[in-house]
Order: C-alpha cells, then structure tokens, then sequence
C-alpha cells in the first residue's frame, strides 16, 4: 500500500514538472502567436479580386473601342451607336453603385473586427498583468518543483514525531502539490485560451483589412473607368440631345412605349383584388406610375429623376420595404418567379447579364426608366430581352 502510494505521488510529480515546465516558458515571457489573414479568405478574396480585374480590363477595352469608334451617319446605326453605349454607362454605374455598397459593408465588417481584436488584447493584457504580478512566486515554486525540492511519503514519516503527524504532513504536503498543480494547469490554459482568441481576432481583422484593400482597390479601377464612362455619357447627350424631333421620336419610342391613364389603370387593378402579391402591390405599381414623364439619370434614385433600378428602389421605398440598389441584386434578391405567373409589382431583369429592369404592372406591361433623353414609361413586357423577375 505504501508502495503504491509513492508510486502515485511519484507520477503526480512527474505530471507536475511537466506542467511547471510548461508554465515557465509562458511565464518568462513567451509572447502569444500572431495570425493573420485567414489562408482561405486570402484565396477567395484574391480570386474574386482577378475575376473583377478580369472583367475591368474586358470592359475597358469595351469603352476604349467605343470612344474611337466614328460616329454613324445613318439614323440607324446613330441609334445602335448611341444605345451600346448608353447600356455600357448604365451598367457600370449601377456596378459603382454596388461597390458603394460593398465598401460600407466591408468598412462595417472592419469596425467589428477591430472591436474585437480590441477586446481580445484587453483580456490578454489583463492576463499577462496577473502572470506578471505572480510570476516570482510562481517561478521560485515551479523551479523547486522542477529540481525535484519536494517531500515525498518516506521522508515525511522519518521527519515526524509520530504515525498521525506523518499522516497529517503528507496529507499537507500532498494538498499543497495539489495546489500548485491546479494553479499551473489554470494558468497554462488562461494563457491558451487568450492566444486562441487573440489569434481568431487578429486573423478576423486580417482578413477584413485585406477585404476593404480589394475593395478600394476595386473603387480606385472603376473609377478610372467612371471618368471614361462620363465621356462616352457625353457623347451619348451631345447626340441625343442633337437629334432632329423626329429622331429624337425615334429614340424615346423604340421600346413602344404605351398611353397609360393612370387612375383608371389602378382603379382596374385595385378592382382585380390582386391581394396574393407579398408588398402592397397597387402601392408599389402606384408610386413608379406616378413618376411617368421623371427623366432618367445614371445612379439616380429619386424623387425627380432615376435610372432603370432607382425607379424601382424609390417606388418599394414609398411603400416602406427597402429592396436591393441594382439591377442584377433586384433580380437575384427577391423570390424567383416566372414570367408566365407575374404580379403587379414584380420586378423584370432585361439584357444578358440583368442590365435593366422595369416593374410589371399586370395587362402585359411594364413601367421603367428607359435611357438617357427618354422618360419613365409604359412599354409592353416583351419589348426588351427578358432575363428573369423576381418578387418582393
């Protein structure tokens, strides 16, 4: 029995020094592990950064070619000129708008990032100020333990004046072991568990400082590319705005646009009863109707003038739901709906790739903000490339 009580006491030491060896090299000062950026998100985030660069420098050579292209002298491909390019402004204006986005979600990913990386250096600076302010004592004990300066059962019975002393001082001398243990194995995983967090928020504010990095390094490209979008946006109203009366017909009424009188038009639909659409939807239809006549702007979103999204983005807002900003995030972000089963109110991507949008309004039309020089109007549902609807 007392041999397998030494044996015990034995193996507890031998753990003991094991820990305390551990707990001296944290002690003396090892610094905690730094992260950074997760490998992962690096990968992803470099990748989507090369597809944008990628599709920035197909789209620059897009404009470049465009703005040395000679301008038509027949009306026709005058008009053709002209629509190319004012769909290749609409487009990336509606992708500045988008990186707009991006940023502010990035930035706000980056404040909470921060915070807690903040918090998580509080909680370790915390820590290493306990250590610190016991690191002599623990120092002294581990060292001792570690050179083996502890009593074990033999020598605790021999320096005792009796049985039931040697039992008590054992029994002392094996609590404080005990002790000691507990302390050492409770520091080392203070002192992990502040690494771990100290890591996971350094590697969270890693990754979201790479984030905005591509981000701004995507805004700082579409910029440069904004500048020679206004000048093809420039070519575009100098035309426009030179057309004869009849050409400038031509213009507004390519998409056969369609008298619509407006009271009437909602009294039917209200009649209708079409109370299966999600939204109110003789709100939403009421609001973009009532905007019939606005002029279109690239990236405007109302009251007086909008492009193809910002009519719709305005007229949601009217009825107090906040749908996406562009064209292809208002296709891809409501419910999926087919063109057969459409309800006033849902909204119709148009063009390869949903680079413009109109909003259904029941009887086989749509309502919209066209192109620069035309107004927001009726026009019939298929007088465009259907790309997909959504519904909100």
């Amino acid at each position: 029995m007392f041999s397998s009580s030494r044996d015990r006491f034995v193996g507890s030491r031998a753990l003991t020094k094991a820990a305390t060896a551990a707990l001296l090299s944290l002690a003396v000062g090892a610094s905690v592990p730094q992260a950074g950026a997760d490998p992962q998100d690096v990968r992803n985030n470099q990748q989507e950064a090369q597809n944008q660069g990628d599709k920035g420098d197909k789209k620059a050579e897009e404009v470049r070619r465009l703005l040395d292209a000679p301008i038509p002298k027949d009306v026709d491909g005058l008009l053709n000129h002209v629509k190319k390019i004012s769909n290749l402004a609409s487009e990336t204006s509606d992708e500045v708008e988008q990186l707009k986005i991006d940023i502010k979600q990035a930035e706000g990913n980056l404040g909470r990032a921060n915070k807690t990386a903040d918090d998580a250096k509080k909680r370790a600076d915390k820590l290493a100020v306990d250590v610190k302010s016991s690191r002599a004592n623990v120092t002294g004990v581990s060292q001792a333990m570690y050179r083996g300066a502890t009593v074990d059962p033999v020598s605790a019975f021999v320096g005792s004046q009796g049985p039931q002393a040697a039992v008590e001082r054992s029994s002392y001398l094996a609590t404080i072991g005990n002790q000691r243990t507990d302390a050492v194995d409770n520091l080392t995983r203070k002192l992990k568990d502040a690494a771990k967090e100290k890591n996971k928020a350094s590697r969270s504010k890693a990754t979201a400082d790479f984030q905005l990095r591509t981000l701004n390094d995507r805004k700082s490209d579409l910029e440069d590319r904004n500048k020679q979008l206004d000048k093809l946006k420039d070519k575009v109203m100098k035309v426009v705005d030179g057309l004869s009366p009849e050409d400038r017909r031509r213009w507004a009424d390519r998409n056969g646009p369609i008298d619509v009188d407006v009271e009437a038009f909602l009294g039917g639909l209200k009649g209708k009863g079409d109370s299966g659409a999600p939204v109110n939807a003789t709100g939403v239809v009421a609001a973009a109707l009532s905007k019939i006549g606005s002029p279109y702007s690239w990236g405007a979103t109302g009251p007086s003038a909008f492009d193809c999204s910002g009519l719709m983005y305005w007229a949601y807002q009217q009825q107090g739901k906040t749908i996406p900003r562009t064209s292809s995030a208002q296709i891809a972000g409501g419910q999926s709906v087919s063109i057969n089963d459409l309800q006033p109110g849902d909204i119709v991507g148009y063009y390869p790739g949903v680079t413009h949008v109109g909003m259904y309004i029941g009887d086989g039309k749509v309502v919209h903000a066209p192109d620069y020089g035309i107004p927001v109007q009726v026009v019939p549902l298929n007088s465009m490339p259907v790309q997909g609807a959504a519904r909100y």
